[in-house]
């Protein structure tokens, strides 16, 4: 049973830092894409970074050279390193694991999202 919970959110100055954690119970990070997106008021959910099962990273255009995700295995958690953070970065930031390999290949899963707002 797949089950993801995110951590880490909050209010933080424009060009702060702030690490989201996703702990993913439940996956294999090898069967699993994991993905952030995030969403704003009125707006669809936008994908902000991937890690693919082999660990390769993909990033949204407007977060490149600013955000980092990560794996942690040891702890089954997932990472999101951002930093130097803009108002434009305000949203609810989703946790998303996808089955890759196996049964079950395409089922998604969502976390309950964490709250990140910048401003000063």
């Amino acid at each position: 049973q797949v089950e993801l919970v995110e951590s880490g959110g909050g209010l933080v100055q424009p060009g702060g830092s702030l690490r989201l954690s996703c702990a993913a119970s439940g996956v294999t990070f090898s069967m699993y894409i994991m993905r952030w997106y995030r969403q704003t008021p009125g707006n669809q959910r936008e994908l902000v970074a991937q890690l693919h099962t082999d660990g390769s990273p993909i990033y949204a255009d407007s977060v490149k050279g600013r955000f980092t995700i990560s794996r942690e295995v040891a702890r089954n958690t997932i990472h999101l390193r951002m930093n130097t953070l803009t108002p434009e970065d305000t949203g609810v930031y989703y946790c998303n694991a996808e089955k890759f390999w196996g049964a079950d290949r395409g089922r998604n899963y969502w976390g309950q999202g964490t709250q990140v707002t910048v401003s000063s």
